[in-house]
């Protein structure tokens, strides 16, 4: 997308949402914005606290995945101001399949991708490498 494309005041996610809109069935958009909703307010009032933005809790429990990829979509749309981003989903052995919101660019990069996909085994080794020192600490593992 062009500079000349981008909606004007950064309103790229008001852009996305009303593109949804039209079409997602209207019951699905709902279950969409009581995900995206609260994430957007605190954006809004807080600024992006982190880039981990895990689309779990009472709101996106037994969501469908597809308007759980949308909403983490949007998501990325609010943060990036941003229309290009994509969902890539990375095969992780250690893991299973990772969803991953990233620009275009980084999408259509299979030497980024991997890149990505290393640095998640990493993370992952680490997290259990510390949940075994909790464990054997007798201090709590559910980080």
């Amino acid at each position: 997308m062009n500079e000349d494309e981008l909606p004007p005041d950064g309103r790229a996610v008001e852009v996305y949402l009303d593109l949804l809109r039209v079409r997602m069935p209207e019951e699905d958009y709902e279950l969409l914005l009581g995900v995206v909703d609260p994430v957007l307010r605190a954006i809004e009032e807080q600024g992006v606290p982190s880039a981990d933005f895990p689309l779990e809790g009472a709101h996106a429990q037994g969501l469908p995945q597809e308007i759980r990829d949308e909403a983490a979509l949007v998501i990325a749309t609010a943060v990036t101001g941003r229309l290009d981003n994509e969902l890539v989903v990375l095969d992780i052995e250690e893991t299973g399949p990772v969803r991953v919101v990233t620009d275009a660019a980084t999408a259509a990069d299979p030497i980024r991708l991997t890149e990505i996909a290393d640095y998640i085994r990493d993370r992952h080794r680490e997290t259990e490498e510390l949940r075994g020192i909790a464990e054997a600490s007798d201090m709590p593992t559910d980080f």
